[in-house]
């Protein structure tokens, strides 16, 4: 058996999936409430959503005009449950959840995942997190006393009753809602309560383990409320009832709400409005730890977790095997969409990067000594020659011409990669570009603050770079199979480097820590479905 990091935290029986009483919109415009995952909205994207709709989601997820309003974003939940705008469901369940468009067909389950440090190979994330981020996440979750959007795992699912059952329902029965965003995808939810199939879902996924798609952040933040609640709570209360293992047919247990503390506001990390979802490749699972980062104010430091080296997953044996004698409570547990990537391989997309501080000019006069620079007529031009290079690659950009960086000095390049790693890990390009080009050409820390990332979209870091005064610096998406090979290794990829999709939508369904704060407004029961 895994060694307990904490013997004062309770450690799932393998990977746990728990019903939930789900909180949903009760609104008609249902696509008009909700919004992409909170880090790829930029300002004009928070604009466009507020216009849409006065009850969208990014009121609660990005509150007030800083972003960091938290009390604002508590007050806003707790006026919507208030007035009936959100609801809790009477019957705790797990959710199907389908995402189809052009080019797009995903589907997956919804429910409260159980948390597992890293080094229990159970919940594995694969990339490097900041510590700014998770104490903005950290002090909104304290503050909303809820889970506002889910992480989006992947698993291997291997043709198992869980894939299945999610096809089936998909296939047979009516829709709890349906409802079309404006990317012209379609997204459908689907409730499961009958005791039987909740049943099969737990045996299925009790042995096997998940791999931290996207939501990196938010999940270190799962494990720090885990903690700063655990922390918060009596031995008496902590320790009153041993349990064996949390099953999946225990309904969310009630606890006293916490009073949230007030929060100094924390930087919002830029991104870009998401764009299209393009056609899906293959994805394996991956198997490597993370360790989160210590927690920044305004909370309390958060524990590191040590890396560990790969090990042979649990049998199924050892899943279900009593290993806690601390009773489970809401903060044990996280609001996580869970996609089997052997029926639905995932999307992977690149992450580009603006440095504000840095003009263009500088930026390639220092490069000239140390890479080739290719110049090109305009954007397109770029990119085109930016898809066709082997090696390293990096088109530099602030409006207009483009330049390309290739063919790196080889002696300044291995001199400057930490020879501890990897020779698969110093060949990705965003180790590349945290280890050598930013602190040894460019001399910029890699950090949130110098250094800031927009997701897919090489136009709106051109545009942010243009607005900043800086350089946009374009990427190549990383290969699966090199993320894959690193994984395998025990190593993680720097921060900001994969972005699997289609990332779920925010708003279908969001999970509360104190079921007290759903009164008065009830969705009625569930009809039973149909075989």
């Amino acid at each position: 058996m895994p060694s307990m990091a904490n013997p004062e935290l309770p450690i799932p029986g393998g990977l746990v999936l728990r019903p939930f009483r789900g909180v949903r919109f009760t609104v008609d415009d249902l696509a008009g409430v909700t919004s992409p995952p909170y880090d790829l909205i930029d300002e004009v994207g928070v604009r466009k959503l507020l216009d849409t709709h006065p009850n969208n989601v990014v009121r609660l997820i990005l509150p007030g005009t800083d972003h960091h309003r938290y009390v604002e974003a508590r007050e806003t939940l707790h006026r919507w449950l208030s007035s009936g705008v959100l609801a809790a469901d009477e019957t705790p369940a797990v959710y199907v959840y389908e995402q189809s468009g052009p080019g797009v067909l995903q589907r997956g389950i919804i429910g409260d995942v159980g948390l597992a440090d890293p080094e229990l190979r159970i919940v594995l994330p694969h990339e490097n997190v900041m510590p700014g981020p998770v104490a903005d996440r950290l002090a909104l979750m304290r503050t909303t006393e809820a889970n506002l959007e889910p992480i989006f795992l992947l698993y291997d699912g291997a043709d198992g009753a869980t894939t299945h059952l999610v096809d089936h329902i998909a296939a047979s029965r009516p829709p709890l809602v349906e409802a079309e965003t404006g990317d012209g995808v379609r997204h459908r939810l689907w409730a499961v309560t009958d005791t039987g199939e909740l049943a099969s879902i737990d045996a299925d996924l009790r042995p096997r383990q998940a791999l931290i798609a996207d939501g990196h952040h938010r999940y270190a933040t799962y494990l720090a409320l885990q903690r700063e609640l655990r922390a918060s709570t009596t031995s008496d209360a902590a320790t009153a009832m041993p349990v064996e293992h949390v099953t999946a047919l225990e309904a969310v247990t009630p606890v006293a709400p916490v009073e949230p503390e007030a929060v100094t506001p924390v930087e919002h990390v830029e991104t870009v409005t998401p764009v299209a979802s393009v056609e899906p490749v293959t994805a394996r699972e991956a198997v490597t730890p993370v360790k989160p980062p210590e927690a920044v104010a305004p909370v309390e430091p958060v524990e590191p977790l040590e890396a560990v080296t790969p090990v042979e997953p649990v049998t199924a044996v050892e899943a279900v095997a009593p290993v806690s004698s601390v009773k489970p409570g809401p903060w044990d547990f996280g609001l996580a969409l869970l996609v089997d990537s052997s029926a639905y391989p995932p999307d992977l997309k690149a992450i580009h990067r603006v440095i504000p501080e840095l003009p263009l000019e500088e930026a390639l006069a220092k490069a000239k000594g140390s890479w080739q620079v290719h110049d090109h007529a305009d954007l397109t031009d770029g990119l085109a020659a930016l898809e066709e290079t082997s090696g390293p690659a990096y088109l530099l950009s602030a409006g207009g011409s483009t330049h390309l960086l290739t063919n790196p000095d080889p002696d300044q390049l291995e001199h400057a990669m930490p020879s501890e790693r990897s020779a698969g890990w110093r060949a990705l390009n965003t180790s590349i570009l945290a280890e050598f080009l930013l602190p040894k050409v460019w001399g910029i820390q890699d950090d949130e603050l110098s250094v800031r990332v927009v997701h897919h979209d090489p136009e709106a870091a051109v545009r942010l770079a243009q607005a900043s005064g800086g350089t946009a610096v374009l990427l190549r998406p990383l290969a699966v199979d090199d993320v894959l090979a690193i994984a395998a290794h025990g190593e993680r990829v720097p921060r900001k480097s994969t972005s699997f999709g289609p990332k779920p939508r925010t708003g279908f369904v969001l999970r509360l820590l104190t079921p007290g704060q759903t009164s008065p407004g009830k969705n009625p029961p569930f009809e039973k479905p149909e075989s």
